[in-house]
């Protein structure tokens, strides 16, 4: 079984969508891979993957790859995803199947606040981060802060949780912006990023789509 690191948060209707995009993930994931597998969630909202077949290995390996693994016994210096779940004056907390805290002097990402910094990147809550666990200090993984600093060389982003990849397609389409977006990023299965193009406002983007969209939105402004 792997458990991945992203989360299903949504309720209702939301939720069978967002699983049936997930079971849809995973098995374009696992491709023509000689496996069966089923989807499970866990009480913590962690989705479980449990994998048998000929290529059992293999599969559980290209998930972990794909979307991290939440696993019961975090190591001292290895890499890890956890989904960022609060923020406060001291730093972040990540969810990766236990908190995570990552204080501020370990973010790596610049001066200001934590909320200062989670504005400036346009971090929305649940979006999955890579951290290297240590048992004093954890601290954001470079690549993790080499990715956030990419986000601020573009042509600018909206950021967006709690809505499937197909789900915010839909919404930019029917708010007649589809011209104005080079594609979408899935950052976790109910985290998006919309990659605007180069004269796309992403606050004026914001303004115009947040109305139908039952998320939190944040922009990356360049």
């Amino acid at each position: 079984m792997v458990v991945l690191a992203t989360k299903l948060y949504v309720s209702g209707s939301a939720r069978k969508r967002a699983l049936d995009s997930l079971r849809s993930l995973v098995g374009n994931d696992l491709g023509d891979l000689e496996v069966e597998y089923e989807v499970g969630i866990r009480h913590d909202d962690f989705p479980s993957v449990t994998i048998e077949g000929e290529d059992a290995v293999v599969a559980r390996n290209v998930l972990r790859e794909e979307w991290g693994e939440v696993v019961p016994d975090l190591r001292e210096g290895e890499t890890y995803v956890g989904t960022l779940e609060s923020w406060d004056e001291e730093g972040f907390v990540l969810d990766a199947g236990q908190a995570v805290r990552i204080p501020s002097e370990e973010l790596g990402l610049g001066p200001g606040t934590p909320a200062q910094i989670r504005e400036r990147f346009g971090l929305v809550q649940h979006l999955p981060m890579r951290f290297v666990y240590e048992e004093g200090a954890s601290r954001l993984a470079d690549d993790e802060r080499d990715r956030l600093y990419d986000w601020r060389r573009g042509d600018g982003r909206l950021n967006v949780n709690s809505a499937t990849r197909a789900e915010v397609r839909s919404t930019l389409n029917r708010a007649g912006h589809a011209r104005d977006v080079v594609t979408i990023e899935r950052l976790g299965l109910l985290e998006q990023s919309v990659i605007c193009t180069e004269d796309t406002d992403p606050p004026g983007l914001l303004a115009s789509v947040g109305s139908y969209l039952p998320s939190e939105l944040r922009c990356v402004v360049p």
